[in-house]
């Protein structure tokens, strides 16, 4: 074959194998257009629902919130997948359960940390295109527990590395130091507004308040001093209900601060919003004043969901679960869903019918090494919940005598244990926590795990 002939045949074999490449390229480009909606999950820590005017609290602590509810859509009973605060998390931001995520303890030999090939919202929606940044406000969500994973901008607020934050005692026992760990919501909201004028483009934020969580960084005072006005000073308790009331409005106020940008900025009608909770907290239910354990004050969650073009002003009352957050963001934004547990809820926003779901919460207090000092006798336990239907169970893994079962839609408030009276809708809840893989008595260190115990070792931990 002579040389002209050799470059006219070369031209043509590669011609075809531009066509072959281009044929077969695995498209790269996402669904995320310059019309597609942003998004921002707002997660209010430790939040009881009970707390917000839309969920029938006569105190108006939180008008910007209840005007989204009469703006969106509220899920009048959501479920949280733990008390704890990274764990619920995890399962928000990957619609899956503990038992399948692997992060189940605050701290403890393992399972403390979302390793990062797990799919999470941040990663599906960089992936198709989106911005993502996130503005939190404490340790128990920061780059320690792998939650970052996804985000472009992950702002803590927080100084120094995040694995010098929990200090292991002589005895065992991880604690970190919460005065110098968190900040308060409106440096987290000056954060995040400045962030959304500088960035037009659709956008998914994730954006954590912190300040009801505890009373170690209050609003300022003027803020605060109404919601004292007729207290007893001589009663803690009521000192310390008002004050919870006081950061949860003061949430709201900052929340008002970002409505106000975005509806400045145009982005207003042309974002999802979606307001919820990682669990409630005691403040003297059932004798426990903070959270971790899982009665209703717990572990039911506010869910409210305002989507671009929707009328809302709708209430559903099904039950639905942390988990079902996800792949509802992604069926509205038309992204196809990694593999997951959680189920859509844009049927039911739609007025379908569906069957019930089932929700599953866990509490392992007696494997996290940073359980509470409170945690005593029966609470300090691993405790595994059921939620079919009107009917909850707990079950207590090495207390099983001391286990409960409630009927919810009689008895809202759990007052009335009632497991000795059915046993066989016992047997049935009971059922569904039998499987493999979810009940576990010791926490297995993984290689990752491994690796960043050595790490806390070589820090002098």
């Amino acid at each position: 074959m002579n040389q002209p002939r050799k470059i006219a045949l070369g031209i043509v074999v590669l011609a075809a194998a531009a066509v072959l490449f281009l044929v077969f390229l695995p498209d790269e480009e996402g669904v995320c257009t310059p019309d597609s909606p942003s998004v921002i999950l707002i997660t209010l820590d430790t939040t009881r629902a009970d707390r917000l005017g839309c969920y029938g609290y006569p105190n108006p602590l939180t008008p910007e919130i209840d005007k989204v509810a009469e703006e969106g859509i509220r899920f009048d009973l959501a479920i949280a997948q733990a008390a704890v605060t990274p764990v619920s998390h995890a399962s928000i931001l990957t619609g899956l359960y503990p038992f399948q995520h692997g992060l189940r303890v605050l701290h403890g030999s393992s399972c403390y940390r979302l390793e990062e090939g797990i799919p999470t919202l941040a990663t599906t929606l960089r992936k198709e295109g989106w911005n993502t940044a996130a503005f939190v406000s404490s340790f128990p969500v920061s780059e320690y527990f792998g939650l970052q994973h996804g985000f472009d901008i992950f702002d803590t607020g927080l100084e120094g590395s995040v694995e010098e934050k929990m200090r292991i005692s002589p005895d065992g026992k991880a604690n970190w130091a919460v005065d110098r760990n968190q900040r308060r919501a409106d440096l987290t909201t000056d954060q995040a507004i400045g962030w959304i004028k500088e960035n037009r483009d659709p956008f998914f934020m994730w954006l954590h308040f912190f300040d009801p969580h505890d009373g170690t960084i209050t609003p300022p005072k003027k803020e605060w001093m109404p919601y004292m006005t007729g207290a007893d000073t001589s009663n803690q308790k009521d000192l310390q209900r008002r004050m919870y009331d006081a950061e949860v409005a003061y949430m709201d106020r900052q929340l008002g601060r970002l409505f106000k940008c975005l509806r400045e900025t145009g982005l207003y009608d042309r974002t999802m919003i979606i307001i919820t909770n990682d669990h409630g907290e005691g403040l003297g239910d059932h004798d426990w004043w903070f959270h971790r354990i899982l009665y209703q004050e717990q572990i039911r969650m506010p869910l409210i969901f305002r989507l671009p073009g929707d009328q809302g002003g709708r209430v559903i009352p099904d039950m639905v679960r942390s988990i079902d957050i996800m792949p509802t963001v992604l069926e509205q934004l038309g992204v196809k869903p990694p593999p997951m547990t959680g189920k859509s809820l844009m049927g039911l926003i739609r007025g379908e019918q569906e069957q019930p779901r089932t929700a599953y919460a866990d509490a392992l207090i007696r494997l996290d090494d940073n359980r509470p000092s409170h945690a005593k006798d029966i609470y300090n336990d691993l405790m595994y919940c059921v939620i079919k239907g009107p009917w909850k169970l707990i079950h207590r893994r090495f207390n099983p005598e001391h286990s409960e079962l409630y009927r919810l839609d009689q008895d809202p408030l759990e007052k009335n244990n009632v497991i000795d009276q059915f046993p066989d809708k016992r047997k049935e809840l009971f059922e569904f926590l039998d499987q493999p893989g979810i009940m576990i008595e010791k926490l297995i260190p993984s290689k990752y795990d491994s690796e960043q115990s050595q790490r806390l070792k070589e820090l002098g931990y």
